[in-house]
């Protein structure tokens, strides 16, 4: 390490201590470079900060995860009378939220720890401190011991986003997904501002573990996704008794002396609604770290209108100054999207690669009570791509086996295939609402990579019983019209 206020030489600074950036890190680290990585968080209103290891780890899918397992474990206790099992009345089952705060949060630090006894194992240097741009090669950074500035042959920009609030009265009183998973006491009665992704699996987990959980929709239900699919979500979670709140606005949140909160808020008619809620957790997408950067000082640039960087292949307009993960401009904004691009780039940079990320077909799972796995186009999507006569759709619902005895809900239960309809028929999306979406939907998204197609994935022979077999028995098509509910599970 430098003496503090020298300048130090690296072959590559990381700013960014997430999934992306430490993935590059440890890659290039292997091959041979000489390696710092920046990481610094800056605290949410409310507090709330975290080690290192970005969103993911800390206020992302690992605890996310976990208290989704949290409710599923709930709903299977209430099914396990069913086959059989003796266990005490509903009524004396119950759920202790600081018991799960404290496992999910003691899982967190074991893996920050970890992650940083691993950059230590791979000399890769951590510098707990915000970095930003002195000049196009230099990173200036303050750390406890003072000023450091890092001289960098490449530069990567990894610094992920933050959750947005919105602009209304009283926002100050809400948290959001960076909040949610380390909250001393009990969410209570919740108020989530927001139906994406992250609104729709909170509202889930919360109303599986025995809260009240409403979903105030601003506009659609999980924009980006297939809209049918995303309507089937949201009516299985109806059917588990989260509330949805449609096409309104927030309009202020006021303190009770009891510290409750009084959300006011109006419809797509203007007229006028609120409640009381103990906990506001706003959802309403997340932006770029890219303003803390000073990116101007490189000449580094961002989309018009946008806080986000427009590359190719990773490369920003200055040529040794990369960027992977949710910095980029439309590119998926997954965990895994940035571990692969970052250890892709690490390898083109120091290892002789030549292989670039391939951004289309990543497959991607809602966790909401009842999964929703996707890859590949939404019907939509290959509507506008194609023409909607040059696609077919098949579809059905089906019967999961774990279902029958406790006689739950197979309504949606439901599976789609978007593909050409010429020929052999291409595979261009598979959609699954389910159980075990994730686990199901991978290995599809192993096969769409291969090109796969109608008479490929007819032509398989299924692992009986289970749900992902279903992708193998579909045959009805949208267009003919035909009844799309099975008939039995065995012929």
């Amino acid at each position: 390490m430098a003496p503090i206020g020298t300048t130090a030489e690296y072959d590559l600074v990381v700013i960014g201590g997430g999934s992306g950036g430490l993935a590059a890190a440890k890659e290039a680290s292997n091959l041979g470079a000489k390696v710092a990585v920046l990481d610094y968080v800056t605290p949410t209103p409310l507090g709330t900060k975290w080690g290192l290891g970005g969103t993911c780890v800390n206020v992302g899918c690992i605890p996310k995860k976990l208290m989704h397992q949290a409710a599923l474990l709930g709903e299977a206790v209430h099914d396990a009378r069913s086959y059989g099992w003796e266990l005490p009345p509903a009524e004396n089952i119950k759920h202790n939220w600081e018991e799960l705060r404290e496992a999910v949060q003691n899982h967190i630090k074991s893996v920050n720890w970890v992650t940083r006894v691993e950059l230590r194992d791979k000399k890769v240097e951590y510098i707990n401190g915000l970095g930003t741009f002195k000049d196009p090669h230099t990173i200036q950074t303050v750390t406890k011991q003072g000023e450091r500035l890092l001289h960098a042959k490449y530069i990567l920009i990894a610094v992920g986003g933050r959750p947005r609030y919105l602009n209304i009265p009283g926002a100050e009183y809400g948290i959001s997904s960076d909040d949610i998973f380390s909250l001393e006491k009990s969410p209570g009665k919740t108020l989530v501002i927001g139906a994406g992704y992250i609104g729709l699996e909170c509202a889930g987990f919360l109303n599986g573990l025995g809260y009240d959980a409403t979903v105030m929709v601003r506009s659609i239900i999980l924009r980006g996704f297939d809209q049918q699919m995303a309507n089937i979500v949201a009516d299985a979670m109806k059917l588990k008794g989260v509330k949805f709140l449609e096409q309104c606005e927030p309009q202020s949140v006021e303190k009770q002396p009891d510290g409750r909160l009084l959300i006011k808020w109006t419809d797509s008619a203007g007229a006028e609604y609120s409640d009381v809620y103990d906990t506001l957790l706003f959802a309403v997408g997340r932006r770029a770290l890219t303003k803390d950067l000073l990116l101007e000082n490189a000449g580094v640039l961002v989309k018009d209108g946008s806080d986000k960087i427009d590359a190719t292949n990773e490369q920003t307009n200055v040529p040794h100054i990369y960027a992977v993960g949710d910095v980029l401009y439309k590119k998926p904004e997954l965990t895994p999207v940035a571990i692969h691009a970052g250890r892709l780039l690490a390898r083109r940079l120091f290892g002789q690669s030549t292989v670039q990320m391939d951004y289309a077909n990543v497959a991607t799972t809602v966790f909401s009570p009842l999964e929703y796995g996707s890859v590949g186009l939404s019907e939509e999507q290959a509507t506008c791509a194609h023409g909607e006569n040059n696609i077919e759709v098949y579809h059905a619902y089906y019967k999961p086996t774990e279902f029958f005895i406790p006689q739950r809900s197979i309504l949606h239960c439901y599976i789609k295939v978007v593909a050409l309809r010429e020929g052999e028929q291409k595979v261009l999306g598979m959609h699954f609402i389910g159980p075990q979406a994730g686990e199901i939907i991978q290995g599809f998204a192993a096969a769409l990579k291969c090109n796969l197609t109608m008479q490929a994935l007819l032509s398989t022979v299924g692992i009986h019983p289970t749900t992902a077999e279903e992708f193998t028995r579909i045959s009805v098509t949208k267009r003919s019209g035909q009844d799309p509910n099975p008939a039995s599970c065995c012929s």
